[in-house]
Order: structure tokens, then sequence, then C-alpha cells
């Protein structure tokens, strides 16, 4: 299976909860904070939420 690296590269401040609980879920806390995913339907849908406040790489 594909795995992904999500790095929060924007503030959660000023943001809606969904969108704070969605970047909380995927266990991102703190700016450049970095996490490893499967590339499951669920974690993509999740970063698709919130796409415009993290980046996104595929890892090999």
């Amino acid at each position: 299976m594909k795995r992904i690296r999500v790095k929060q590269v924007r503030s959660q401040i000023r943001r809606p909860k969904n969108q704070k609980l969605t970047l909380e879920a995927l266990g991102l806390r703190k700016m450049n904070q970095t996490v490893e995913h499967d590339a499951t339907p669920t974690i993509l849908g999740m970063v698709k939420t919130v796409n415009h406040l993290v980046s996104v790489e595929e890892i090999k």
C-alpha cells in the first residue's frame, strides 16, 4: 500500500472547527509537524479537507 507524508504548513488559527479536528485526527498538532500515513480513502479524504493547510508527498 502507498504511504504519504503530510506536513502542516499553515496555522489552524481562525479555521472552522471541522478543519481543526481533521488536523488533530491526522496527528498534526503544531506547525511544521510531519506524520506518515497509509494512503487509504479515509486518510485521503481528510487530507482533501485541509489541503490548503498541509503539504503532501508520496513516500517510495
